[in-house]
């Protein structure tokens, strides 16, 4: 029995029974016990009856989270057991074999607060809350026992840190750990920046609908807007393309995206521009310019419920200028990274930018997160990624 208890006003339960792994700072009637955050706390029902155990942080509106829902001791042989499922589930899907994946994706695969990815020899880790922080030491032990590693680097820049307390960490934590690393994805080659990327240096999660750009990239002019290091553009470009411009707001992630396009061997065809893509795309409409295929793959645009309105503005400016840029019977391949935009959001305010822009969309396919990212039922916050192939007349 733990010496804290984590006790939840009469109507809040319920969450935790349909699988939600979070307790709200709104949902706690008190907490009994010599508390310090990041502890580990029984969490039970406003009548005492047991929940689960979980980590509590007080400074956090997340004020828990859910680790199991048995009896059980919290030690080093239960996160060698969660880390080792994580790592069998990659291998019984085939994900295991490819040159870089998600290895841990947080909540979803019952390790709050910590996201694992693996490019080739190397490990990129990012630890998003107290409770994690504090077993850190023991996570990395445990994956090299588990993994043939070379390094490991924290990637722990992410702003939601100061939510939990913490300080911003981007350092080596094992072994050595090059600049960049290069991986091949769906046979294309990409140059993963792990120090100065992005997020763990690059987006796996669109790795499957990257290849949707099969087939319709054939002997096609491609604008790949948002393109960071080159994703779906040098896909096209390995698929085809006669042409492609990608555009992005970083100058490093256009740099990153020409060498890649060198490493691939398609620099001749592939052009890239530093710039701000909302201005962008109303420039090459004022300029008359067409594409076969245009791509939007931008940033979340809310990390917030309080911010859905003005991000439904952002994906209908973004939608509406690239359908009036696509050629007729042509194609866009249009994304959202963000929970908070639920599929009914995306796809209504993609038909309201059809129905100003004059355009009749066809749904040609439906992508979403690859099953190195799975999607916990009962958990909403982890079905982030959606994206959608149009038909555009």
């Amino acid at each position: 029995m733990l010496p804290n208890t984590l006790y939840i006003k009469k109507g809040f339960e319920k969450s935790i029974y349909d699988g939600h792994p979070w307790i709200y700072k709104n949902a706690i009637n008190r907490i009994r016990g010599k508390f310090t955050p990041g502890d580990l706390v029984e969490i039970k029902d406003w009548r005492g009856k047991f929940l689960g155990i979980g980590y509590a942080n007080p400074a956090s509106y997340i004020t828990a989270r859910v680790l199991t829902r048995e009896q059980e001791n919290i030690d080093e042989g239960f996160w060698h057991k969660r880390l080792k499922r994580a790592l069998d589930f990659r291998r019984k899907i085939g994900v295991n074999a490819l040159d870089a994946y998600r290895l841990v994706f947080s909540e979803a695969d019952f390790l709050p607060g910590l996201i694992i990815d693996k490019f080739g020899d190397y490990i990129v880790m990012q630890v998003l809350t107290l409770g994690m922080e504090r077993v850190k030491d023991t996570i990395v032990k445990i994956l090299i026992d588990l993994l043939p590693v070379k390094g490991i680097y924290q990637k722990n820049d992410a702003a939601v840190r100061a939510f939990e307390g913490l300080t911003l960490e981007d350092s080596i934590i094992f072994g050595e750990v090059p600049e960049k690393v290069v991986i091949e994805e769906n046979d294309v080659k990409f140059c993963v920046n792990i120090a100065g990327g992005q997020k763990t240096g690059h987006f796996l999660d669109q790795r499957c609908n990257r290849i949707l750009l099969k087939g319709i990239a054939q002997g096609a002019n491609v604008l790949d807007a948002f393109c960071y290091t080159g994703g779906f553009g040098l896909n096209a470009a390995k698929f085809g393309a006669k042409s492609v411009l990608g555009v992005d707001v970083s100058e490093e992630a256009i740099k990153t995206a020409s060498h890649n396009a060198k490493m691939n061997e398609v620099d001749e065809i592939c052009e890239y521009e530093v710039a701000n893509v909302f201005d962008r795309l109303r420039e090459l409409e004022k300029e008359g310019q067409q594409f076969d295929v245009v791509v939007l793959d931008p940033p979340a645009f809310t990390k917030s419920k309080k911010a859905v309105e003005g991000a439904l503005r952002g994906y209908k400016e973004i939608n509406l200028r690239a359908m009036k840029i696509v050629k007729e019977g042509c194609f866009l391949l249009t994304c959202s990274c963000s929970h908070h935009i639920s599929w009914d959001l995306f796809e209504s305010v993609i038909f309201e930018a059809a129905k100003d822009a004059h355009k009749t969309l066809r749904i040609i396919a439906r992508g979403g997160q690859p099953p190195d990212h799975p999607i916990l039922l009962g958990f909403d916050e982890s079905l982030y990624l959606k994206c959608l192939l149009l038909e555009v007349s």
